[in-house]
């Protein structure tokens, strides 16, 4: 526990009540601790757990679960990662979107990277089955009623040359396969969905299914992402993106 002492007196001094947690006694034996952000005690005095903070980007192919596990034993993006470190991914792509993918274990960058209120941007190359109308795109821009409420503005460019199918639409929501619903709520079906960027972090130079750790000017933006303060930067889409 915390290098504190053996699993076996570490259980004898949680059943005295001699551990805390966040200011509170630990009751059961087992009780998880995340490294990042809680706070242990013992006998009154406070120990630090010696975990290295890692943060990580991955380019997530299609077929991969955006989770730690999975009931069903289908494959997650955990089994792309060789890490020492016990990690989780940020948010979630569904199991068909593609691109950037950012996992940790600093559960307070994670929590707050997720808060609704720190706006962070997702940038995402959307190619569709028929050309986008103009009037659906300003619809798109300004907001669409989804059955969970209706969406904030969002930004997009066509990318020319492509008749209206392929797209780059930024979004700083993170509703259940948002991308995804509101295009189809005007009838499109989309063919293709990667993420080009979130919260800065773009996956340039990464094979689908390759990973890297964030660079020390990557986490520092993760970080400012996390309070709000990133400007928006828009992206273009990825030339050599393959599958």
């Amino acid at each position: 526990m915390v290098g504190v002492a053996s699993r076996r007196a570490a259980e004898e001094m949680i059943a005295n009540g001699e551990v805390e947690m966040n200011g509170a006694v630990v009751k059961e034996l087992g009780t998880k601790v995340n490294p990042a952000s809680d706070v242990v005690k013992v006998n009154g005095q406070t120990y630090t757990l010696a975990q290295k903070l890692v943060y990580i980007v991955l380019n997530k192919p299609k077929d991969f679960i955006t989770t730690a596990s999975d009931e069903k034993g289908r494959r997650t993006v955990l089994d792309l990662v060789n890490s020492r470190e016990r990690i989780y991914p940020v948010g979630r792509l569904d199991r068909q979107t593609t691109g950037v993918l950012l996992l940790t274990n600093d559960g307070m960058l994670a929590n707050k990277l997720m808060h609704p209120s720190s706006e962070v941007v997702k940038t995402y190359h959307v190619s569709l089955d028929k050309g986008l109308d103009t009037v659906h795109a300003g619809k798109l821009a300004n907001g669409v009623f989804l059955e969970d409420g209706k969406t904030a503005p969002a930004e997009l460019e066509i990318i020319p040359g492509t008749k209206s199918r392929e797209i780059i639409i930024h979004i700083h929501e993170g509703k259940n396969r948002q991308v995804r619903r509101m295009f189809e709520s005007f009838g499109y079906e989309i063919d293709r969905l990667h993420r080009v960027e979130y919260a800065g972090l773009n996956v340039h130079g990464l094979q689908r299914g390759m990973w890297r750790y964030c660079t020390e000017r990557e986490i520092k933006q993760l970080k400012q992402a996390a309070s709000g303060t990133v400007p928006h930067v828009t992206v273009r889409h990825e030339e050599n993106d393959e599958e």
